[in-house]
């Protein structure tokens, strides 16, 4: 047996997901982990690294690698990228203006091997903005109809800061990653 078969069994037993949560800087990555969690989000600054938080949701234990968006630190997103079980891309709704970075960052991720297996779930975060786009404005500035139909992904409004929409992602993408890799009992 070898050890990618070992890890996989405790993997499974264990009932663990590896979620990376990735988006420009100050799209709400770290306030929405905060945010699922149950945690303070009133002082966050922004993420110079990246911050592993494991957290209990449902019957699973989700190990979220929350990577800093700066342009300076995206170069090194891949060296996270090994055993992704699921993406969570994060949008700023509100700064329309880098919504072709965004779209560009995104497309360079989805054509990482390592993470073609992945379910991704694109997050269009603070929807309480006024002049926000809404998920499906967003769905269009990003192509996501384009993209490779393999994929498993779905886009869904939310606001880090009310809470609203956050469990309703992360309850699709924690479905769609135990339909995978587990036999959902």
């Amino acid at each position: 047996m070898g050890l990618l078969s070992i890890i996989r069994k405790i993997k499974r037993n264990e009932k663990e997901m590896r979620i990376l949560m990735v988006g420009l800087d100050n799209s709400g990555k770290t306030t929405i982990v905060l945010k699922i969690n149950g945690e303070d989000i009133s002082i966050i600054s922004p993420t110079l690294g990246f911050n592993i938080k494991t957290i209990k949701y449902q019957k699973y234990s989700l190990n979220i690698w929350d990577v800093g968006g700066q342009k300076t630190i995206r170069s090194y997103w891949r060296n996270y990228f090994e055993q992704t079980d699921g993406l969570v891309w994060v949008v700023d709704s509100s700064d329309v203006r880098r919504l072709d970075d965004c779209r560009m960052e995104l497309g360079n991720l989805l054509k990482e091997e390592r993470l073609s297996g992945a379910s991704l779930l694109i997050l269009a975060n603070k929807q309480d903005i006024q002049g926000s786009l809404k998920p499906k404005e967003i769905a269009m500035i990003l192509n996501l109809d384009g993209m490779d139909k393999s994929r498993h992904w779905n886009i869904v409004g939310c606001s880090a800061y009310t809470g609203e929409g956050l469990f309703q992602g992360f309850d699709w993408v924690i479905q769609d990653i135990a339909s995978r890799i587990y036999v959902v009992d």
